[in-house]
């Protein structure tokens, strides 16, 4: 599955993004999703995941009740709404598939887009 990931910007502190993640392929249904994020001499951390069905979320701690990732399998495309962003949230948010179950370490996705840049000014 090939992943493109849009919708980043600059926000300023308190505000909201929603980025969007097109996939192509008939099969986009059966794939686990994440985002992903890397800050700027940082390393890539999990963000968040959704289940096939979209029934399952998981999210990291630092931003669980602020952002909320989604799914529509008919439009082959995956969400995260992103609320009350705060300026450690700035990074490239990167979007990425498995056809497995949830899961929060990088190495288990091997579908992954090109990333989009979000920078939260405080």
């Amino acid at each position: 599955v090939q992943l493109q990931a849009f919708g980043g910007g600059l926000v300023q502190a308190g505000g909201s993004l929603r980025l969007s993640c097109a996939a192509s392929g008939r099969t986009f249904g059966l794939y686990t999703m994440a985002w992903f994020r890397q800050a700027p001499g940082k390393e890539r951390e999990f963000v968040a995941s959704i289940s096939w069905s979209g029934s399952r979320t998981d999210y990291v701690a630092s931003v669980k009740g602020r952002f909320t990732i989604s799914r529509d399998n008919a439009k082959n495309t995956v969400y995260l709404q992103m609320n009350n962003l705060k300026p450690e949230d700035t990074a490239v948010y990167y979007c990425a598939a498995r056809a497995g179950y949830q899961e929060r370490q990088e190495r288990e996705y091997d579908n992954w887009g090109q990333g989009t840049q979000v920078t939260v000014s405080s």
